[in-house]
């Protein structure tokens, strides 16, 4: 006997040879043949029908009970498994997309979207701190160029002035 230090998972595994297991699906059919002899000799011996009928009926719950799967009969399927359905270009409705829900970036964008065009017509409307300095300096600069604009004017009407005074003298 050998010891096994350590791990010996495979140890004691064993096998079967192909040959045997058809040896033994051999054996298995030739059970159960010899108990439908038995069965259908009873049968008949208690004299309950044709033989013809009940060799079909015999025939077809053995043809039953070969195509049922062995083990148990519960169908076991994940809950957790989605299983797409394909849907219809004519089943589809354009109203069943808008409810959808968004994603929380995709809220947060749209709402900054939206505040973003709030504030640029309150801006216009020149309601907005910002709107209002903005107001406030464009007013200082236009009576700074109104001031500047008179001034030249002022200079222009002084150099007319003294031009003609200067040719008045010749």
């Amino acid at each position: 006997m050998e010891i096994c230090h350590g791990k010996h998972k495979g140890k004691h595994r064993v096998f079967t040879n192909p040959e045997q297991l058809a040896e033994e699906q051999k054996r298995e059919e030739r059970e159960r043949e010899w108990r439908q002899k038995r069965g259908e000799e009873s049968e008949s011996e208690s004299g309950s029908g044709s033989g013809s009928e009940s060799d079909s009926s015999s025939e077809e719950e053995q043809k039953q009970q070969a195509a049922k799967p062995k083990g148990p009969a519960v169908s076991v399927e994940n809950p957790n498994r989605v299983q797409q359905r394909n849907k219809k270009l004519s089943q589809l409705n354009v109203e069943e997309k808008a409810p959808q829900q968004l994603s929380r970036r995709e809220r947060e964008a749209i709402e900054k979207e939206k505040a973003r065009q709030h504030y640029q017509k309150l801006h216009a409307q020149g309601k907005t701190a910002e709107a209002q300095a903005d107001l406030a300096r464009l007013a200082i600069i236009r009576k700074q160029r109104e001031e500047a604009a008179k001034k030249r004017e002022e200079e222009k009407k002084a150099k007319e002035a003294a031009k003609e005074a200067g040719r008045s003298k010749r």
